[in-house]
């Protein structure tokens, strides 16, 4: 890792910084790592450090990061040498399967929740008991995971965020562990996790508690329990991790109350016993919105894939001999001021084909709106659909809903798209020469 440039040093280096009034009240680990940062910290990080060279068979070897490579791989190994000699009891089977969710808690309620998003307050015996319970799991001490995690948030998917997606699916779940990062991750401050106790506790003893909370007790209840020392270590204790994550600022996962998300319901059964405090909850109508949001973008993308109307901007405007002479050659219809032609659809009119026969060439707005039959909504989209040309002075028509075929009254639109022309709005093209 010596390869990777420091951002923090160089940024010290190469930005001046005047000194902040906090600083001069904080030691160097209560004082917050971005206190000192640039406006234009991620550009200029990206700008003036390096990454290390891409990963290739050549350099492969050297460039895994054995203790987790190992630990990934070695308890399915291990796991499975010990299942085959073994034999499950239901009894260790149950115990396996409340502490995978225990241990699992000390991270979603605990290192996930408590201290990397701080969606609620804990007194302490409550924090060691989650400190305890996320280093049976085996995925660090809450100081270093929660570090990486707001990382994650602030730089999501940038060359600084240390579970980039945009690398791969499997890098940003687990390609991220095996591997030295490309590049050090973004600057993220912890420092109110320098000065939490039981964070500093659990990251002193790590390793010992690691043993105890990973291995040790699962033995141990089992062995006490119903005299299965080694199932316990084999399932509860080292399987168990095989199987062993959002608004941020939110106490919950899944937003509503039938939706399955255990941790919300644990925080919440602990607020009750005093357990836990200051639960914070997303404003509502900020989670609205970001429904709405995934749920416009999925809809916009149905949208796309859709054939629509030509905008009448890029349709042509002729005048009325120009209309007549067009339709002695083809059945040309004017409706609302569009002129439509339909050659293919005169014969499977449900209609009859006499009906549209009868207004070639002519205005037959007042028959397709009501006058002799009031369309449907699907009609009115498909007859948009064979618009090719606008009669001059008759446009004005299209200035009323009728012109506006029911499909089209209601789109989805970038911000970006809203000071463009109306799809519907008069247009200023002419094109009368052709015949």
């Amino acid at each position: 890792m010596s390869d990777v440039v420091d951002s923090k040093s160089s940024l010290k280096a190469t930005v001046p910084q005047k000194p902040s009034p906090l600083s001069k009240t904080m030691n160097k680990e209560e004082e917050p790592a971005d206190l000192h940062i640039p406006d234009n910290y991620v550009s200029h990080v990206l700008k003036t450090t390096k990454s290390l060279p891409p990963i290739t068979w050549s350099n492969l070897l050297n460039e895994i990061q054995w203790i987790s490579f190992t630990a990934i791989f070695a308890f399915p190994i291990i796991g499975l040498i010990g299942a085959s000699y073994v034999s499950l009891r239901r009894e260790t089977l149950a115990w396996s399967i409340i502490y995978y969710f225990m241990t699992g808690l000390g991270i979603t309620a605990g290192y996930h929740r408590l201290w990397a998003h701080r969606a609620y307050n804990a007194p302490l015996s409550t924090q060691y008991v989650l400190a305890c319970l996320g280093a049976g799991s085996v995925q660090g001490s809450i100081k270093w995971w929660s570090r990486g995690h707001r990382a994650h948030h602030r730089y999501t998917d940038t060359e600084l965020d240390p579970y980039n997606a945009h690398k791969g699916f499997w890098y940003a779940h687990i390609g991220w562990m095996l591997v030295k990062p490309r590049r050090k991750p973004g600057v993220a401050d912890v420092s109110d996790l320098s000065r939490n106790p039981v964070v500093k506790w659990q990251h002193k003893h790590y390793i010992t508690l690691l043993l105890t909370m990973a291995f040790l007790v699962p033995t141990l209840v089992a062995h006490f329990g119903w005299g299965d020392a080694k199932g316990g270590f084999v399932y509860a204790g080292v399987l168990r991790l095989v199987f062993v994550h959002h608004f941020p600022m939110d106490f919950r996962n899944a937003i509503k109350w039938y939706q399955y998300d255990p941790t919300k319901w644990t925080i919440w059964v602990l607020s009750k016993f005093g357990l836990a405090s200051h639960l914070k909850v997303f404003p509502d109508n900020e989670v609205r919105k970001g429904q709405l949001t995934m749920q416009l973008k999925r809809l916009k993308e149905t949208q796309d894939s859709l054939h629509w109307p030509s905008d009448s901007n890029d349709l042509p405007v002729v005048n009325w001999e120009t209309f007549q002479k067009q339709s002695a050659k083809r059945p040309l219809v004017l409706i609302a001021g569009f002129i439509h032609d339909v050659s293919g659809f005169v014969e499977e009119h449900p209609g009859g084909a006499h009906l549209i026969n009868k207004y070639i060439g002519k205005d037959a707005t007042t028959a397709f709106f009501g006058g002799v039959y009031d369309h449907s909504n699907a009609a009115h989209n498909l007859l948009a659909m064979k618009r090719v040309g606008i009669l001059n002075g008759g446009h004005p028509h299209a200035l009323d809903d009728k012109a506006v075929p029911p499909g089209s009254r209601l789109k989805i639109a970038r911000y970006t798209e809203l000071n463009s022309s109306a799809s519907y709005s008069s247009s200023t093209a002419w094109s009368d020469g052709d015949d």
